[in-house]
């Protein structure tokens, strides 16, 4: 997970000239680049990191067997030899982060090139022949419950039953669609033996795209990159290395903008497909771009052009974007099948989804409802957009609105800005402490509201779920401390109570020839409740617990991650009208107890996690269907589940209405992002919770009435 706190203030005492580069390799040569980086990371780790582990054999044992694991996900390149040849440098990785040569890095490196190589022959071999698919035989898939293959003809093996899986998962799909096109014309249904033939054609298609991926996107740079991560992140889990043009997304995904032309891009086999032009984009004005233009090929203004084809999107992506006012040359086919040059010169491009976003919701009450996908803050530009002023005008717009409560949706919000959520805490509270923050080796520092305004005094509830992390889990801890809002959701949220920095390695060390060595993102903090309890590991546990299909992915499932401690609570005063949870909880357990779709809901999840559990799966035909009918009839009851939820009455405000104007694919979005919300049950039963927290806060003499 991408957390995203980054704070305004210097805190690394690290400079240039502290840096002793005299140490790396053993003559007068200058360090190459890969030597220059690894030199910055290992001293910024030893003096700039909250909690640093001791940089010796056992964390270099621990990084080789987590750069290993992400170049050979599946373990089917490396062979257990290789991984026994390559140990004796497992404890060398200390050793190369202060200096000595990258033997440990070159010499995985060359291997897996070879490993890659001829992995790219085997594949197709398998594919080439008939699987017997009446064979008892099973394949196991959790690559951590199989170890590297012994040797050449093991990893073979191991191939050839993944692939067998594969077109079995795609032959039975074909026989499927076979049956249902029976009815229309019994003339051309085709065999089981041409649908198998079809099903291994497919599934090396889906191979050979596989491959051309790894030989786009894992050049020796590509394979530093893990290298210095598995680095970064051993030392704890949301440090890491960005190489330049990952750096450059960090930021933009951080701003909610980014300089590019203004086209949305999809994958469709191996080729990069234009789906829509951003009205009022450079792409846009420009003109000669159009929606299911093929992108053939990318030019850095007169530079050589790069042939995309096989590219991921994300990869195109950023090659296409760049800096504000430069040129991008496009090598475009156009549906009638014309291929030409068009050049775009990039600008700004807002990304609005990004942003908050409020509605109504109408019912037994009128409750507003705020959507805040993450924690946003544009640091290089003060008239940037600021989730804090943004939610800010949203409470605004929903009081003149005169809604009697309001629904803040933190879900799969993984953070963002510090001081925005201080900020933001403050709209709900007078002045009082948000979070403390404490540095390495230092006393805890009080972050506070200073404002004594409340902009919004009624009812307020709060979304999560395990995804919700970092600066949501401030926001909701605060909240919660004050006894000022009901928090719903997950169990827990995500447990990531830790604040990063981002530091430019060219700051340090400045590249001659103008290149990038990209940048560090250290963990430099952590940050504890107002209670003094830290959100670091253990999250914040919620007052109404949902049933969430989102499960094994908190922090608590890192082994590298920090632990769970407390500090003394800071001296704050709670809500004067404090939230009764009790109450709540106990009518939303009754409601859920009695709910046909929770009651689905749970059987649902509980089918799913003894899904997730199982280790190996049949290869042959009958035993295979037999397995797949039991999981698809569990997977259709889930499905079914939004069935059973009541519609919401959900609409936009009208003033952002107005806003949307006469674009059509902004008012399709908008379209789609109220219908989703529409027939979603935790949302379904947040809105009864606050329907019982608006009475809850009535005097009693008004709810006596009613």
């Amino acid at each position: 997970m991408r957390l995203k706190v980054i704070i305004p203030v210097l805190l690394l005492s690290i400079s240039a000239g502290v840096l002793a580069f005299n140490k790396l390799g053993h003559n007068d040569d200058p360090p190459g680049r890969y030597e220059v980086i690894m030199n910055l990371v290992g001293q910024m780790l030893k003096e700039g990191h909250y909690q640093p582990k001791p940089i010796d054999d056992k964390f270099s044992t621990e990084v080789f067997n987590k750069y290993l694991r992400s170049l050979d996900t599946e373990k089917k390149f490396f062979l257990k030899t290789d991984v026994d040849k390559l140990m004796p440098l497992s404890t060398h990785i200390d050793d190369e982060l202060k200096g000595a040569p990258l033997d440990c890095f070159r010499s995985i490196n060359t291997l897996i090139k070879q490993r890659v190589a001829e992995a790219a022959t085997i594949y197709p071999d398998i594919l080439s022949k008939p699987f017997d698919f009446t064979v008892e035989e099973k394949v196991t898939l959790d690559p951590e419950k199989v170890d590297f293959p012994a040797d050449e003809n093991a990893r073979k093996e191991a191939w050839r039953k993944v692939l067998k899986y594969r077109t079995l998962e795609k032959l039975t799909d074909l026989q499927d669609m076979r049956e249902k096109d029976k009815a229309k014309d019994s003339s051309k249904v085709k065999t089981d033996t041409q649908l198998e033939v079809e099903a291994r054609t497919k599934v090396k298609q889906l191979y050979d795209r596989y491959f051309e991926r790894l030989k786009n996107r894992q050049n020796d740079n590509d394979r530093f990159n893990l290298y210095v991560n598995a680095i970064t992140t051993t030392m704890d889990p949301h440090t890491d290395y960005f190489p330049p043009d990952e750096k450059r997304a960090f930021e933009e995904q951080m701003a909610g903008k980014f300089f590019g032309i203004g086209a949305q891009l999809k994958e469709e086999g191996d080729r990069i497909k234009v789906i829509s032009i951003v009205t009022g984009s450079p792409s846009w004005k420009q003109g000669q771009l159009k929606a299911n233009d093929v992108i053939q090929k990318v030019a850095q203004g007169d530079k050589e052009a790069v042939d995309i084809t096989g590219y991921p999107v994300e990869d195109a992506v950023k090659l296409i974007r760049g800096s504000k006012g430069t040129p991008v040359k496009l090598t475009v086919k156009s549906v009638d099948g014309t291929v030409k040059e068009i050049t775009i010169i990039r600008d700004e491009i807002v990304t609005e989804e990004t942003f908050a976003k409020s509605a109504i919701i109408n019912g037994q009450h009128k409750i507003g409802y705020i959507y805040l996908p993450e924690f946003y803050a544009d640091f290089n530009d003060r008239n940037g957009a600021r989730s804090a002023d943004d939610v800010a005008k949203e409470v605004a717009k929903l009081k003149a609105e005169k809604v009697e409560g309001i629904i803040l949706d933190l879900r799969f919000n993984g953070g963002g800005s510090l001081q925005d959520v201080v900020q933001m805490a403050g709209l709900f509270i007078p002045e009082g402490p948000v979070v403390q923050v404490r540095s390495r080796g230092g006393d805890a520092v009080v972050l506070r509201d200073r404002d004594k305004n409340v902009q919004y005094d009624g009812p307020l509830a709060i979304m999560v779920n395990e995804y919700s992390a970092s600066a949501s889990e401030i926001m909701a801890a605060a909240m919660q401390d004050y006894k000022r809002a009901v928090i719903i959701g997950s169990t827990q949220t995500f447990g990531k109570g830790t604040v990063q920095r981002l530091f430019n390695l060219d700051d340090f060390y400045p590249v001659k020839d103008g290149g990038s060595l990209g940048a560090l993102k250290l963990t430099q903090q952590k940050f504890y409740r107002a209670d003094g309890g830290s959100t670091q590991l253990k999250g914040v546990a919620s007052d109404i617990v949902l049933p969430d299909p989102y499960y094994e992915v908190a922090e608590r499932k890192d082994s590298d991650a920090l632990i769970w401690d407390e500090i003394p609570r800071a001296a704050f005063t709670p809500w004067y009208n404090p939230v009764n949870t009790e109450s709540l909880k106990r009518n939303s357990e009754k409601r859920m107890a009695s709910s046909p779709a929770f009651k689905l809901l749970n059987e649902n999840l509980n089918t799913l996690k003894k899904l997730e559990k199982q280790e190996t799966y049949s290869l042959n035909m009958q035993t295979y269907k037999t397995e797949q009918k039991s999981n698809t009839t569990a997977l259709k009851k889930y499905d079914a589940v939004n069935d059973k939820v009541k519609e919401l009455n959900i609409s936009n405000i009208k003033i952002d209405m107005e806003k949307l104007g006469s674009d059509s694919s902004k008012i399709a979005r908008n379209k789609d992002w109220i219908k989703i919300r529409t027939k979603d049950i935790y949302l379904d039963e947040a809105v009864n919770v606050m329907n019982d927290l608006i009475v809850q806060s009535l005097p009693k003499m008004q709810r006596k009435s009613q």
